[in-house]
């Protein structure tokens, strides 16, 4: 007698989880990427970031059947309008953690994305005149004590942290403000249109002065800052799926993936010195982070979590 064994098709819960771990583990590992590449100033990485995430976001348009949703955004001014906005913001916050990276700061880039959803949560509050549960106003407290204490152990202001979660926050806000307008890849193709006319003609200037990594650099160099677009949109593919089958809490209870392993790369990889001040300040935004999860998760139909819509 035959017996059939039906495989078990996996639930929407278990390929969303499997979908948002895989997104925030590569840009979690993303310095390591950093390491292979070849001496490259920030402002050349992002330009070329740039220009290749056009190319690659254009062919999965194509692959996809996405070019209608692309064209519709376009059409719509007030969409495209706050879509150049927020390209300006992920620039700038691309180019911040490029610069962290390369120049051996990864600790302080991962601190700037585990305060982000604080600074996302009091923009909340700022601007869309939300209002806070006990536990974040705590959390809060305790971020602002982490930034004074960082302050005081580094002899200045955590700019990068400070750079990189503002800059992201607002570009959250700005999405947010765009909301379902669009698939996040027709939304992100838009962004790239919007910031590539800069970027190639950066990306000449620097070639034609003899200065470019990419024009200069070796045939392995060419292919490996190719990539480049491959590694931004990837895991916002992946990120995109699991938005679409994970209730908030959970999704955003998997975003601290990233910079626990952009943490522990900048610790045991590119051996950065935790000094006393620094190990109390990380510690007081880890406090300020599990209290936003157990907000999150007693209350997971309210919480002020944004959805990120991409990270570095």
């Amino acid at each position: 007698m035959n017996r059939a064994v039906a495989a078990t098709p996996r639930s929407p819960r278990s390929i969303g989880i499997l979908q948002g771990t895989s997104a925030y583990l590569i840009w979690g590992l993303l310095p390591l990427y950093f390491l292979l590449l070849p001496q490259i100033s920030a402002f050349e990485f992002v330009a070329v970031r740039i220009v290749f995430s056009l190319l690659f976001c254009f062919l999965l348009l194509a692959l996809t059947r996405q070019v209608p949703a692309l064209i519709g955004i376009l059409r719509d001014r007030r969409t495209t309008g706050r879509l150049v906005i927020a390209s300006v913001l992920i620039a700038v916050n691309w180019t911040l953690y490029a610069f962290a990276v390369l120049t051996g700061h990864v600790l302080e880039a991962s601190l700037g994305y585990f305060i982000n959803p604080l600074v996302a949560i009091a923009l909340g509050v700022l601007v869309l005149k939300e209002k806070l549960t006990g536990l974040q106003w705590v959390a809060i407290g305790f971020a602002l004590v982490a930034v004074v204490v960082l302050s005081l152990g580094l002899g200045r202001m955590p700019w990068i942290s400070l750079g990189l979660a503002f800059s992201f926050g607002l570009y959250g806000l700005v999405k947010n403000q765009v909301g379902q307008k669009g698939t996040a890849l027709a939304t992100l193709s838009v962004e790239t249109i919007a910031l590539t006319p800069l970027a190639l003609v950066f990306v000449l200037i620097l070639a034609g002065q003899g200065q470019s990594a990419l024009a200069n650099g070796s045939a392995a160099t060419f292919w490996l800052l190719t990539t480049s677009g491959v590694i931004t949109a990837v895991p916002l593919i992946l990120f995109g799926g699991a938005a679409r089958r994970l209730p908030l809490s959970t999704l955003g209870s998997l975003q601290f993936l990233a910079p626990i392993g952009q943490f522990l790369l900048g610790l045991f990889v590119f051996h950065e010195v935790m000094q006393v001040e620094r190990w109390v300040g990380f510690i007081l935004v880890w406090i300020a982070v599990v209290l936003i999860i157990i907000d999150m998760v007693r209350a997971p139909g309210t919480g002020n979590l944004p959805e990120p819509k991409s990270l570095p």
